[in-house]
């Protein structure tokens, strides 16, 4: 098994937590995770129909069978089970009793605020990042490659083109996890519906016109939308204009958590075509927004991400909270220094009446370096920028989900 990062978040919620729970995408590697963590506890899927149907018709008598705990895999598929597991861990007071993985993270997020609220650590669990592939001897040796393949576990330890594998996971995922979050008529608009969505990754979230190109109503992509959020396909990077005046965007922008993913729904089979395709600025955004999420979320903390848009169009692609104040944060795909570069993070740094984080600039070329008063890193470095991205933060934020 590759060694996750999440690994050492675990093991300090087990700590203070009789429960843990595991979300994130499908196939993002829970169970992997939660099984080789917690090897010495008994493991049961509850997508097994025979368990499912025990858990159901006598949670008591289900739960009874584990005296020292267990691994519950896609507990959402079973959310009556939550109400009689607080019951059990509040007579036996056992730190890291039970673990819960859920692939649907709005079905089980809100079993437990109802059900097991103050009882539960939570880490959210993406695909891999580029420092546990950089740990596993895995990361792909161009960029290119990395921005083709994303981050599934399943790419990595299987004989799998990327354009097979999506293939599949999409439609595994249409049939299975939209038709549980929504009732949809149509598969194949919704399917269009995410193609579009991967068009605009990167961009500002534009509701009307993201319904209008697929044929449908503004609130039906809304709701659309947050399925995909649920379902951790997408998240929204919220703007950042505390304090910095009133002529700022205000939109959200979207971006894919995977970008293997993107590029795929974008129709992109090769590597080489990524070297002057259109959509290579945006994809290679999408990567590093998804790494500074990967970070922080396997943590277990919060992703604190945001990013500063002007009225005239300046904008600085990601403001990372720390604690001495946002780093501004610039994302280049190219590979060659540009002197234009640092100029939306010193604007920046002129509304904000601020030098203070060191500003950042990561970027498609080889080589990390100080320069022009801004740390240049390099994609190859990500498992140091990512990491430096929260070195400063408060770890000791193990606060329970309610």
């Amino acid at each position: 098994m590759i060694e996750r990062d999440a690994t050492t978040a675990l093991a300090r919620l087990a700590k203070g937590f009789p429960v843990l729970a595991i979300t994130g995408p499908r196939q993002s590697g829970k169970t992997t995770l939660a099984r080789a963590l917690f090897a010495h506890k008994p493991y049961v899927s509850l997508e097994n129909p025979d368990e499912r149907a025990f858990a159901l018709s006598d949670p008591k008598r289900f739960l009874a069978r584990f005296e020292q705990g267990a691994v519950l895999d896609e507990v959402q598929r079973c959310p009556e089970l939550l109400s009689w597991l607080q019951g059990v861990v509040d007579d036996r007071r056992l730190m890291g009793d039970f673990v819960l993985t859920g692939s649907a993270q709005l079905d089980l997020v809100q079993g437990i605020s109802q059900s097991l609220a103050g009882r539960v650590g939570r880490v959210e669990l993406l695909p891999l990042s580029a420092s546990e592939l950089q740990g596993a001897a895995l990361l792909p040796n161009s960029l290119e490659q990395l921005l083709l393949q994303g981050g599934y576990p399943a790419l990595y330890d299987r004989a799998l083109t990327p354009h097979d594998w999506f293939a599949n996971y999409m439609a595994t995922y249409v049939e299975r996890d939209v038709r549980q979050l929504i009732a949809v008529r149509d598969l194949n608009q919704f399917q269009t519906f995410v193609r579009m969505c991967a068009a605009r990754t990167g961009q500002l979230l534009n509701l009307s016109a993201l319904g209008a190109d697929c044929g449908i109503s503004s609130v039906t992509a809304r709701q659309w939308l947050g399925v995909l959020e649920t379902s951790y396909i997408v998240t929204l990077l919220r703007p950042h204009h505390r304090n910095l005046g009133k002529r700022l965007v205000k939109t959200p922008k979207l971006y894919f958590l995977d970008v293997g993913l993107a590029a795929w729904l974008l129709g992109i089979r090769e590597a080489a075509s990524l070297q002057t395709h259109a959509a290579r600025g945006a994809l290679f955004e999408t990567w590093v927004v998804g790494e500074l999420h990967k970070q922080r979320l396997h943590q277990g903390m919060a992703a604190d991400l945001h990013f500063w848009r002007d009225n005239i169009g300046t904008e600085v692609d990601a403001l990372l909270e720390e604690p001495d104040g946002p780093r501004p944060l610039e994302i280049k795909s190219g590979s060659t220094w540009a002197s234009d570069w640092p100029d939306a993070l010193r604007k920046w740094q002129r509304y904000a009446q601020t030098t203070t984080p060191t500003p950042w600039v990561i970027y498609g070329g080889d080589h990390s370096h100080a320069r022009d008063g801004v740390q240049l890193w390099s994609w190859r470095d990500a498992g140091r920028w990512a990491r430096a991205s929260n070195t400063a933060t408060d770890q000791t934020r193990d606060t329970p989900l309610s």
